[in-house]
């Protein structure tokens, strides 16, 4: 198709199809509690984190920085924290986002957005009801941007991680990280 037939989205994904960095956080208490401080999702057995780390770098995108905290909010705020300073244009958080007493990523995070970005949160339920039905209910996955960096929070399961990097983030994060830079 020529660049004139184009629409305005796809032109902004054309100039903005380059490699960019990410920063990853597992958000974990069991994992923590078994694992430790680790450096790579290897390390800490963690299928969802490595399954982000592959499709990111399958995409040509870098990983400057992987963190596996327990479910505690001030763990969670100072690995944003840290992954705000390693140069990441983009932060993926695993883990945290259902509905039990103990996942806190949405408490701790959303707090610091400033401003959201409620489409991803919408189409991601969207696109997960046609795998998972009605269940899609049960996450809250949101995202938004926090001291000019996109921050993404997705569910832990791998099949979540696959759906919202395969079919959202890694097509708009380009889009989204020059939206941004504006």
């Amino acid at each position: 198709m020529s660049e004139a037939f184009k629409s305005v989205p796809e032109l902004h994904k054309n100039e903005t199809a380059q490699p960019l960095k990410f920063a990853l956080i597992t958000i974990s208490s069991s994992r923590y509690e078994k694992f430790g401080k680790v450096r790579t999702p290897e390390a800490a057995e963690d299928r969802s984190g490595q399954l982000i780390q592959k499709e990111l770098k399958s995409a040509g995108h870098r990983i400057l920085a992987y963190r596996l905290v327990p479910d505690k909010m001030e763990e969670i705020s100072s690995a944003l924290a840290s992954s705000l300073k390693s140069g990441a244009s983009v932060i993926i958080t695993s883990g945290g986002t259902g509905l039990t007493s103990k996942d806190l990523t949405i408490e701790a995070l959303s707090p610091l957005f400033e401003k959201e970005i409620p489409g991803f949160g919408e189409l991601f339920r969207y696109k997960s009801l046609e795998e998972i039905g009605t269940a899609a209910i049960l996450t809250r996955a949101v995202a938004g941007i926090v001291k000019g960096k996109a921050v993404f929070c997705l569910p832990g399961s791998p099949n979540a991680v696959k759906l919202a990097l395969k079919e959202i983030i890694i097509p708009e994060a380009g889009h989204i990280v020059k939206h941004i830079g504006e």
